[in-house]
């Protein structure tokens, strides 16, 4: 699949109104809910969310190198609005002329890429996360077959290696992707979660 810059940009926008659709059906004690990501709470996802946001538009930016754009909010009583203010935030980043050609630095990952190439990496954090959110809640995650399809181009270009997969690392290790899996489910495998079958619906 072939995408280019601007494509990649609105392609990760309907990824991200998303996400922020699924965070914001969360209600009271959901957020203490354990989600597919191992050991985090829904509460402690979102947190991670808006931190990656906020990272992405900081590098977007050209200040990404700072890691104090990339830290987790410490003031997650209201989980759904800072998800929805970092949403906002990055996708005002990703909207400005030029952002797709500029270099994103990515502490997390130790890299400086081109920004198309970094929005690609957020693009399917972002399809992950938010059917990691549906998941969580029990509801259906509704993406274009577009966006799924230039998220698995992604997830095919990451890297299987167990030393780049695991505890730490920012994806769990790759599962088999079953004979006739649809791109959803494919990216899901190969980025290390194990959809119930109800939940690719």
């Amino acid at each position: 699949m072939t995408v280019t810059g601007a494509d990649i940009v609105e392609l990760d926008r309907v990824a991200v109104r998303e996400a922020v659709r699924v965070v914001d059906l969360a209600r009271g004690a959901d957020w203490e809910r354990d989600t597919p990501c191992a050991g985090w709470t829904l509460r402690r996802l979102v947190a991670h969310m808006a931190a990656q946001h906020r990272g992405f538009a900081a590098a977007a930016r050209g200040v990404g190198a700072d890691p104090a754009h990339w830290r987790e909010p410490e003031d997650m009583g209201a989980p759904a609005e800072v998800h929805r203010a970092a949403a906002a935030e990055l996708l005002d980043a990703f909207a400005e002329p030029g952002a797709g050609g500029r270099e994103f630095t990515l502490p997390e990952l130790g890299l400086t890429v081109p920004g198309r190439m970094a929005i690609g990496f957020h693009l399917v954090d972002y399809v992950v996360h938010a059917w990691d959110v549906a998941a969580t809640l029990g509801v259906r995650l509704e993406l274009p077959d577009d966006v799924l399809a230039a998220a698995l181009a992604v997830a095919r270009r990451v890297p299987a290696d167990p030393g780049s997969r695991g505890e730490g690392a920012a994806f769990a290790p790759a599962l088999r992707v079953p004979e006739g899996a649809g791109a959803l489910e494919e990216t899901l495998r190969l980025l290390g979660r194990e959809p119930e079958p109800q939940m690719l619906l």
